[in-house]
């Protein structure tokens, strides 16, 4: 019993770090965010509703400057203002935002938001027993090998989560007949938009998978579909 005792503490920890992540999370977006009121945008947002048999589909705006997208672990779907200023400014068309929306409505139908977060505090729970196990056998280098460990499993969940959603905003545009085109266009500028190669990775990059293999995926989904 006392030999497991690191890995059960470390499970209580992550469980009691998951409650406060989703509890700081939900006050975060609450506190700085507010309804998109966007005609063109909600026009389209009415055609996918009605794809899905839903009365309308709400979206949020998040104030913040980063270009990116999100669902949070409530279900609720938010772009950044970043993002919301690039389509305003004409770099960014109403279909390709829209694409983003259902990109996060995918997340949330899927069951990726939940998900990620329970992941997190999984990994977190992860990485503190191989930090005190490996800490033991290879002392100095157990820290940085749990920790290697745990972001290749964290950047494999979060990119097979990217495909998934990829998928259901493919089927959904196609569905409320918008199409695929503008998603496969937005994917060729997004790192452009989110200032890729000033160094940092892009927000909407991180632990995603290449544009080019988004891109030839949604194009496998066409030539099945026809």
């Amino acid at each position: 019993m006392l030999k497991l005792t690191p890995i059960l503490l470390a499970i209580l920890y992550a469980l009691g770090m998951y409650r406060v992540s989703v509890w700081r999370t939900s006050r975060e977006l609450d506190a700085r965010s507010t309804e998109l009121a966007d005609p063109a945008l909600r026009r389209l947002t009415d055609r996918m509703a009605e794809a899905l048999d839903l009365q309308r589909i709400r979206v949020h705006i998040y104030e913040i400057a980063p270009v990116n997208g999100l669902a949070a672990p409530d279900g609720r779907i938010f772009i950044t203002r970043g993002f919301y200023q690039k389509y305003r400014a004409g770099e960014v068309s109403a279909e390709e935002m829209a694409s983003v929306i259902a990109h996060e409505m995918g997340h949330v139908a899927l069951g990726h938001a939940r998900k990620r977060m329970i992941d997190f505090s999984g990994q977190n729970a992860i990485r503190t027993a191989l930090m005190m196990v490996l800490g033991r056998i290879v002392p100095g280098l157990g820290v940085m090998i749990a920790n290697a460990l745990t972001s290749l499993l964290s950047a494999r969940l979060s990119r097979d989560d990217e495909y998934e959603a990829d998928a259901y905003a493919a089927a959904l545009l196609t569905k409320a007949g918008i199409g695929i085109a503008p998603q496969k266009d937005l994917f060729r500028k997004l790192e452009r938009l989110s200032g890729g190669g000033a160094g940092a990775m892009p927000a909407w990059l991180m632990s995603h998978p290449k544009t080019e293999e988004r891109i030839a995926a949604l194009e496998a989904l066409e030539r099945r579909w026809r």
